[in-house]
């Protein structure tokens, strides 16, 4: 009898020692979570769509009452019964609106660029060179975030006035050139995050401090440069403070500063032209809109890719 013969007989005589196919899986339950499942979402949506119409029905009514007249204003309809153009004509009438927009813009502009470049370089410093005392330095850095804006704005302002620089734009913007604390750490963290060998066979080619920064090292960090840049346009297009303390002739004015004036002038000065109010306020809030809507994808991609590393 062959070696096979023999085999296939012991097989017969012992089926455990035979393969036996798997026996098959018993059908799944179905997920028992699934309706809850169903409803958290449900729940998460309905929360998400409940905030998104309380932070725009703000703007909305805003842009409403701009397009009602004098007598409608605060009808709380957020259809106009009487839809009309007219204050968007007399605004430009009542107010130096174009001036005041020049004036912001170009405060803006110096802001965003002078804090951007300024903040990048120190932060560049901290991130990419090793010397005694870099952790110090860094640690007083943050520290000055803490410090309250009323501590520092008496001082502040007595400096600007020895440079005889009050009465003018310069002191809303000029202070940037120094960068800021927030800013600072968020490239810093960024700039930790990049591989230090693109930055160290730059250097082994010849390439010297600056061209490795600014040839390098800024093009990779274009995402958080971005969100700086628009976090800062925000604050600067936005800034009531500082146009209150160092403005003083009319033509001057920054927007803030200007919707202030209007306020007390058509709002509750005694004129009780609000119609002009929120005209001026619909104006002043469109181009915020308008960066963010073009610099959204920017911001979420800078503020993701920073904190990775320390």
């Amino acid at each position: 009898m062959s070696t096979l013969h023999r085999a296939e007989e012991a097989d017969r005589a012992d089926p455990a020692g035979a393969d036996v196919l798997p026996a098959p899986a018993p059908p799944r339950p179905l997920d028992a979570h699934r309706p809850r499942r169903v409803w958290s979402r449900v729940l998460v949506g309905a929360a998400l769509i409940a905030a998104t119409i309380a932070f725009v029905y703000p703007f909305v009514w805003l842009v409403s009452a701009s397009l009602k007249p004098r007598s409608d204003v605060f009808d709380n309809r957020l259809i106009p019964e009487t839809l009309t153009f007219d204050n968007y004509v007399e605004v430009w009438n009542a107010a130096p609106m174009a001036a005041w927009l020049f004036n912001t813009a170009f405060v803006t502009v110096m802001a965003t660029v002078t804090v951007t470049i300024s903040s990048a370089l120190v932060a560049w410093g901290f991130a990419r060179y090793r010397f005694r005392g870099r952790n110090f330095l860094f640690g007083l850095v943050l520290a000055s975030m803490m410090i309250p804006g009323a501590a520092t704005m008496i001082p502040t302002y007595l400096i600007w006035d020895s440079l005889g620089m009050v009465g003018t734009l310069t002191p809303l913007w000029a202070g940037n050139v120094f960068g800021t604390a927030f800013y600072i750490f968020l490239l810093r963290q960024f700039f930790l995050g990049l591989p230090t060998e693109l930055f160290d066979a730059a250097e082994m080619d010849g390439a010297g401090h600056w061209k490795v920064f600014w040839h390098i090292a800024l093009p990779l960090t274009r995402p958080a440069l971005v969100v700086v840049a628009l976090f800062e346009f925000q604050a600067a297009w936005t800034d009531l403070m500082r146009g209150l303390i160092y403005l003083r002739d009319r033509e001057d004015f920054t927007v803030p500063r200007g919707l202030k004036s209007m306020l007390d002038q058509f709002g509750f000065g005694g004129e009780w032209h609000w119609e002009l109010v929120v005209t001026a306020s619909v104006i002043t809030t469109l181009p915020m809109i308008l960066v963010f809507f073009i610099g959204q994808k920017q911001i979420i991609q800078g503020v993701s890719s920073t904190g990775t590393k320390g």
